[in-house]
C-alpha cells in the first residue's frame, strides 16, 4: 500500500483529476470523416486469370499481369484468382481493377529477390528511395482493391527475406549480407539514413541488391479510393499493408498473421481519410502504426496522416496495438480508435506514441475508447519522446489532446509511462477517463516526466482510484 500511495503522489505532482472535457463532439467529427470514406466501385465485368494462361500449381505472373492490363484497358472490373494454389512474382495494380481471390485461392509469392527488380519508387521506414518492388504495388492509381477470401502468402522465413534484418533469431549468420552489413560499403539502412540526412535528391537514391532493404507486402503509393478486404496475409518480408500518400483508404476484415522482423500489420503513412475495421492482427511488430515520414523527408513532404478511424479489430501478438510513430515527422492528427479487443502476453503495449528530437512531429487529437485488454506485456499507455535513446536534437516532438476512455486491462507490467523532456512540457492535455488497469506488476515503472495537464477522471489502478 505504501508503494501504491507513493505512486499516486508522484502522479498528482504532474496531473489533475476530474473536470475532463467532453469528447462527444470529437466523435461526431469521426462520423463526418466516415461519410467521406467510400469503398471503390467497379464495373460488373470479370477477367479470370485462367483465360490468360494460368494453370494451377504453376507460375502465373504473366497471366495476372495480362488480366490486369486487359481489365484496366476495358474500363475496369474484377480480376479473378480462382480456387487453387498459384505462384507469382510482384503484382502491379492499375486503376479500376479489383484483384479478387476466390475462396480457397492461394497466391504464393516468389522469394527470389531478382524477381522484384526493376526497383520502383517506394518509401522504406519513412525515407523515399528506389527499392525492390513490393509484392503488390500501385503508384498514382485510382479505384483499386484487393479482395476475397483467399490467402496471400509471401513465403518469407528465416531462409530468405527475414535474414536481411541481421538477427540470428531470424536466420542471419556472421558474414551474411543484411540491412546493416555489406563487405564493400556501409549497410543499406545506414546508407539510406545518410541520404535522408544529407537531403540527397530522391532520383539519386537508387538502392542496390546488396543493400538488403526488404519490400512491403502491399504498398499503394499516391493512390485514391483503395480497399483491401477479406483476404488473409501471411509470411510477409516486411510491413504487411502500407498505404502511402493515399486518400480514401479502407482496410476491412483482413486477417494479418506474420511473425517476421518489422512485420507491422497496417501502416498508413501520410494518408487522409482511412478506415481500418474488423481486422485480425497477430504480428511480429506493431499491429497498426500510423506514420508520416522520417526526419528530413517527412518535414519536406509535410503531409500528415489525418482522419484515421480504427474500430472493431482484434489484436494478439505485436509490439503495440495502436501506435503512432516513430516516423511521424510530417505530423499526425485526428485519430479515432474504438471497440477493439487485445490480449496476448506477447503484445507489448496497448496505445503507444513514439518519436524523438531528431524525428519531431506533432501528434494531436487522438481519441481512444472502449478497449478491452486481457493481458499485455508492458504498458497500457506509453509516450516516448526519446525513442531509440535519442536524448536531444533540434526538433522536439509535441503530443497533445489525447483522450483515453473506458479502457480496461486485466494484467500488465505497468499502466502509464510518459517519458518526455524534463525541462519542457511537450506532452500536455492528456485525458484518461473511466479506465481500469488491474494486475499491475511493477508499479514503480509507472511514471510521468516532462508533461503537464494530464487529467484523471475515475482511473483505477489495482483497485485504487487515482
Amino acid at each position: 500500500m505504501k508503494e501504491l500511495c507513493s505512486y499516486i503522489l508522484l502522479l498528482f505532482m504532474f496531473c489533475g483529476c476530474g473536470n475532463t472535457v467532453k469528447t462527444e463532439d470529437y466523435w461526431k467529427d469521426a462520423e463526418q470523416v466516415l461519410e467521406k470514406i467510400v469503398s471503390p466501385q467497379f464495373p460488373d465485368k470479370m477477367w479470370d486469370i485462367r483465360d490468360f494462361g494460368a494453370v494451377e500449381g504453376k507460375w502465373v505472373t504473366k497471366a495476372i499481369a495480362g488480366a490486369i492490363d486487359a481489365c484496366h484497358r476495358a474500363g475496369g472490373g474484377m480480376v479473378i484468382i480462382p480456387a487453387g494454389e498459384y505462384y507469382t512474382g510482384p503484382i502491379v495494380l492499375k486503376s479500376n481493377v479489383n484483384l479478387h481471390l476466390s475462396e480457397n485461392a492461394v497466391l504464393k509469392f516468389s522469394t527470389n529477390v531478382k524477381d522484384y527488380i526493376p526497383f520502383v519508387l517506394s518509401r522504406w521506414e519513412g525515407i523515399d528511395c528506389y527499392n525492390y518492388s513490393p509484392l503488390i504495388y500501385a503508384y498514382d492509381e485510382e479505384n483499386i482493391a484487393v479482395t476475397g477470401k483467399g490467402v496471400l502468402d509471401g513465403q518469407a522465413d528465416a531462409t530468405n527475406w527475414w535474414t536481411w534484418k541481421g538477427l540470428k533469431e531470424h536466420g542471419w549468420e556472421t558474414g551474411m549480407l543484411s540491412q546493416h552489413f555489406r563487405p564493400d560499403s556501409i549497410g543499406g539502412r545506414e546508407k539510406l539514413e545518410m541520404m535522408n540526412k544529407e537531403c540527397v535528391p530522391v532520383a539519386q537514391r537508387r538502392m542496390e541488391e546488396k543493400d538488403c532493404l526488404r519490400p512491403a507486402f502491399i504498398q499503394f503509393h499516391t493512390c485514391k479510393n483503395v480497399m483491401i478486404e477479406g483476404v488473409k496475409i501471411i509470411r510477409a518480408p516486411f510491413w504487411l499493408i502500407h498505404p502511402l500518400l493515399c486518400e480514401n483508404v479502407t482496410v476491412r476484415g483482413v486477417w494479418m498473421e506474420s511473425h517476421g522482423p518489422n512485420n507491422d500489420g497496417c501502416d498508413p503513412e501520410s494518408c487522409k481519410n482511412v478506415l481500418i475495421e474488423k481486422c485480425f492482427f497477430d504480428t511480429g511488430d506493431d499491429c497498426i502504426a500510423i506514420k508520416s515520414g522520417r526526419d528530413n523527408d517527412g518535414r519536406a513532404w509535410n503531409v500528415p496522416s489525418e482522419n484515421i478511424i480504427v474500430r472493431n479489430n482484434v489484436m494478439r501478438d505485436g509490439h503495440g496495438g495502436i501506435v503512432i510513430g516513430s516516423e511521424v515527422s510530417g505530423n499526425c492528427r485526428n485519430v479515432w480508435v474504438e471497440n477493439c479487443e487485445m490480449d496476448s502476453p506477447n503484445l507489448e503495449r496497448v496505445v503507444r506514441i513514439k518519436s524523438n528530437a531528431v524525428r519531431g512531429g506533432i501528434v494531436e487529437n487522438v481519441f481512444v475508447r472502449n478497449i478491452q485488454v486481457g493481458e499485455c506485456n508492458e504498458a497500457v499507455f506509453r509516450v516516448e519522446m526519446k525513442y531509440e535513446k535519442v536524448m536531444d536534437g533540434p526538433y522536439l516532438p509535441v503530443v497533445r489532446n489525447i483522450h483515453l476512455e473506458n479502457i480496461s486491462c486485466r494484467k500488465s507490467r505497468y499502466g502509464i509511462f510518459v517519458d518526455g523532456f524534463a525541462d519542457c512540457n511537450q506532452v500536455y492535455d492528456i485525458f484518461i477517463k473511466d479506465c481500469t488497469f488491474e494486475g499491475i506488476q511493477e508499479r514503480e515503472l509507472n511514471r510521468i516526466i516532462g508533461a503537464e495537464h494530464i487529467v484523471f477522471d475515475h482511473l483505477k489502478i489495482n483497485g485504487q482510484e487515482i
